[in-house]
């Protein structure tokens, strides 16, 4: 319920903050008497696409830390915990970024990497996966998550969605202006936009939302065979990771916040809309790496 809660005021307030943005510059007068201005639709469109994901992308850490319920390991209380920490640190170096930081979180088997820069990210692993996951293993999966963050994962996806985002609102009020204009052909009232600008904008931001989470979530599934191969790159060899996901397999992974999603070391529902690809897929990859 926590996370429900989370997530829903944070939209709620980024859509506040950017509607604010485009009142002020004047993009959300797109619809005048003369027709539709292009300019300042597309203005919105990227102040409205762009600006929540880079909004979504800056605030993904504390936003994280609060709905995972991260502790972060400033002082190491135990032998595992120094041993997280100088794993994170060992394969940070190797990787050629800063030290992130280092968290626990409660929860079934799973770990991610979030943050909006290389130097100052964010790996936090579950106490289940500690719990049934070997020490090589786990390297492992922090190796994946390191690499997202060498990558530079979160603002490719950050901007991928962006991309997206701002074609849905751009089209969709688009097509939604010609429904319209063909509905009313004839009148010649001048009364704003009709039902079918509305009607329309609304089921095409819904249907083109569809078509962009599936493309998002394509770019998605890319980036995590990539991290699989990072981490058979910092460790050396690849059987660690392997094993890592043939034991995840047969465990139940935490499910994470919507927006943390795209970032642990498993998750998503459905072929099409599945942030990460098959266990199985990831294995076979990784059998044809080179050791």
């Amino acid at each position: 319920m926590k996370r429900i809660i989370l997530f829903v005021l944070t939209n709620l307030a980024v859509v506040l903050v950017l509607g604010l943005v485009a009142n002020l510059l004047g993009v959300n007068r797109y619809l005048t008497a003369n027709g539709l201005n292009l300019s300042a639709l597309l203005g919105y469109a990227l102040i409205m696409g762009f600006g929540g994901a880079l909004i979504s992308l800056l605030i993904s850490k504390p936003v994280a830390k609060w709905s995972c319920g991260v502790r972060l390991i400033a002082q190491p209380q135990s032998a595992d915990e120094a041993w997280i920490v100088e794993t994170v640190r060992r394969l940070a170096d190797k990787a050629c970024i800063g030290m992130p930081e280092v968290g626990i979180f409660e929860g079934e088997p799973n770990a991610f990497a979030t943050g909006a820069f290389k130097n100052s990210a964010l790996v936090a692993v579950s106490t289940g996966l500690l719990a049934g996951m070997t020490r090589e293993e786990v390297e492992a999966v922090i190796g994946h998550e390191i690499a997202h963050v060498a990558n530079g994962d979160m603002v490719t996806m950050a901007l991928i969605q962006g991309v997206m985002n701002t074609f849905v609102v751009f089209l969709s009020r688009v097509i939604g202006y010609a429904v319209d204009s063909f509905l009313r052909k004839g009148d010649s009232r001048d009364s704003g936009p009709g039902i079918g600008y509305m009607v329309t904008t609304f089921v095409l931001d819904i249907l083109l939302g569809f078509l962009a989470a599936i493309v998002v979530a394509w770019f998605s599934r890319q980036r995590e065979f990539r991290a699989d191969a990072g981490s058979a790159q910092l460790l050396g060899r690849s059987q660690p990771m392997v094993n890592a996901l043939a034991r995840l397999g047969g465990l139940h992974p935490a499910e994470l916040p919507k927006s943390m999603a795209a970032m642990g070391i498993a998750g998503g529902i459905g072929q099409w809309f599945s942030t990460h690809p098959p266990i199985e897929d990831r294995i076979a990859a990784l059998q044809h790496t080179p050791r």
